[in-house]
């Protein structure tokens, strides 16, 4: 199954015998506060206007956990997530398509989490709400409880597996490579990256609208930077966001990737981890 679908196959699978749950996870990784500027409002935005029957989920407060040491957004408890899922209205037999604003990586952190837990059929809206040419609405949903019961599954790495995958097969950091190399840093502790780790922005994956790829050109960038057939393949950002976006892209690909959740947030918090820098992985 392609892990993305496009405005006009959405627009058919809604009007469909068995349409979609929608999910709306517009977020942004914003440092207005640090500006002293009002940080991005994902639900005022939601309220503005979303696809018809779109439920919001915030990414901060239900696809993440308190900020510390396990990173800035750390997976929820299992049965939290699950609550939330059911409320949205997400049931194991009836598809799911997430959409955000365009940027795709909200989205692909709820793809990847609900794909991790054992749903059967989630999809990414390619290119977001941008792409989206039907008619939007304000009124606010309410599902009927759905049914979906996560069970976690493989493809999620913790530190010490990341830095191991790092020597024996590829792990990709999908920051932008200024912070893979430890030019800048804006938000964590240190900068540079896990030793062993490949840049791969998230960035390049995409068109300039926010589109994928194609299939084929996203497998020649990966198997360019190492992800040939059957080597393991593992993804980190900064705070597990960014690199599900990376995860996703890997799937449009055929290339299946584990994600390191708690990332370089997590990673750099620790000052006993080593810490590499400049553009060579070691």
């Amino acid at each position: 199954m392609n892990a993305i679908i496009s405005a006009s196959e959405l627009a058919s699978a809604l009007a469909g015998e068995n349409p979609p749950v929608l999910l709306d996870v517009r977020w942004q990784l914003s440092l207005a506060k640090a500006a002293g500027e009002p940080p991005f409002d994902g639900r005022a935005e939601y309220a503005a206007g979303h696809i018809p029957g779109a439920v919001f989920v915030d990414l901060d407060r239900e696809l993440a956990g308190k900020a510390g040491e396990r990173g800035r957004h750390p997976l929820p408890g299992v049965a939290e997530f699950g609550a939330v899922m059911r409320r949205a209205g997400v049931s194991s037999g009836t598809p799911v398509v997430v959409y955000d604003g365009g940027q795709g990586w909200a989205a692909a952190r709820a793809w990847w989490m609900l794909r991790w837990t054992g749903h059967p059929d989630v999809r990414v809206l390619d290119g977001g709400l941008p792409s989206w040419e039907g008619p939007l609405s304000q009124e606010i949903p309410s599902p009927a409880e759905g049914d979906f019961q996560p069970v976690p599954g493989a493809g999620l790495l913790e530190a010490d597996g990341a830095a191991a995958l790092a020597r024996s097969g590829v792990l990709f950091d999908a920051r932008a490579g200024e912070r893979y190399r430890g030019d800048v840093e804006p938000i964590d502790r240190v900068g540079g990256h896990i030793p062993g780790a490949i840049s791969a922005p998230t960035t390049e994956n995409v068109t300039p609208d926010g589109r994928f790829l194609p299939a084929e050109e996203l497998r020649a960038r990966f198997k360019a930077l190492g992800a040939a057939e059957d080597t393991e393949v593992g993804v980190y950002c900064g705070s597990g966001v960014s690199g599900a976006h990376e995860v996703l892209a890997l799937a449009v690909a055929g290339i299946p990737a584990a994600l390191y959740v708690g990332s370089w947030s997590e990673w750099s918090s620790d000052p006993e981890r080593p810490v590499a820098v400049g553009p060579d992985p070691q």
